[in-house]
């Protein structure tokens, strides 16, 4: 997500980064900062406690990773780790599209 966010911003990737919680510590938006600062996160992380988010997306998985269009459709997306050829290969085509 970092190289991405590097790579393609300035074309006009956004990324944001889902925070939903496990334990009770991690509810707490001063110790994700923390973390997301630690780890050298440069994009938004949205924290969410209720899993608002998570639940719209309908997800069941982590890490999941969705791509969104410049319209707010859902393009494609990818569970787990890996496969990050493909998933550039789709950031591309869809910064491409006007």
């Amino acid at each position: 997500m970092a190289a991405w966010h590097k790579q393609y911003a300035k074309r006009g990737l956004v990324i944001i980064g889902n925070h939903a919680p496990e334990f009770s510590h991690e509810k707490k938006a001063e110790n994700v900062r923390r973390a997301a600062k630690k780890l050298g996160v440069e994009y938004p992380v949205c924290l969410d406690n209720d899993f608002a988010n998570w639940k719209a997306y309908r997800n069941r998985y982590w890490p999941t990773r969705y791509l969104v269009d410049k319209k707010g459709v859902v393009r494609s997306f990818r569970i787990g780790e890996g496969d990050h050829a493909a998933t550039e290969a789709m950031i591309e085509r869809l910064l491409a599209e006007s």
